[in-house]
């Protein structure tokens, strides 16, 4: 997956990081993050009450 800026302080300057998989490295900042996709909406807004297709937020109770 491809980041464009990091979510913690907007910088475009991303670098990918070898451990752990997937991790990028921000130059502006100094953090190490990995962005990962936990699943799809099934319709209305996300919150209480809200429920994910099967596959999205295991074990994120």
């Amino acid at each position: 997956m491809a980041v464009n800026a990091c979510p913690y302080c907007g910088e475009d300057d991303l670098r990918p990081e070898p451990e752990p998989r997937g991790a990028w490295r921000c130059a502006g900042c100094t953090r190490v993050f990995v962005v990962t996709f936990v699943g799809l909406s099934v319709g209305g807004p996300v919150g209480a009450g809200a429920s994910l297709r099967p596959g999205g937020l295991r074990g994120l109770e």
